[in-house]
């Protein structure tokens, strides 16, 4: 069983990364990419990804009062639209991030996060950041 899915978002510039392998800086930009691995590559249903994806962090982190509450007035307005039946190649130079190290370059993806409203102001939209 999986209970949570997470990821080490740690963009760096690329010339901390194309470097020498014990030289180069840990991490690689990962958000953008999680929903679509784990929906390619886990077989599992929506509610379950969903909640190990989100609800469940949330809980753990202790900020399920913020994050996971119904949408409605007077609740946080913290959403992701997804698009589950999306089909897309990461290509690191269409993602939103200012990073570019992702291992997945190529790879074939299912379903992608479209937009992103973070305490009710749109930060992503068609998978482009807005500020």
């Amino acid at each position: 069983t999986i209970d949570i899915v997470a990821t080490d978002h740690a963009p760096h510039p690329a010339e901390t990364k194309e470097c020498e392998w014990q030289e180069a800086s840990f991490g690689m930009l990962g958000l953008e990419t999680a929903l679509g691995v784990a929906r390619s590559h886990l077989d599992c249903s929506w509610q379950h990804l969903l909640g190990a994806m989100s609800w469940r962090p949330a809980k753990i982190a202790g900020i399920d009062d913020q994050h996971g509450r119904p949408i409605a007035i007077g609740e946080p307005a913290n959403l992701v639209v997804i698009d589950p039946d999306s089909q897309w190649e990461v290509d690191p130079s269409a993602l939103a991030s200012r990073s570019r190290n992702t291992p997945f370059i190529g790879m074939g993806l299912a379903a992608r996060a479209r937009h992103t409203v973070y305490e009710g102001r749109i930060v992503v939209r068609d998978g482009k950041a807005t500020a």
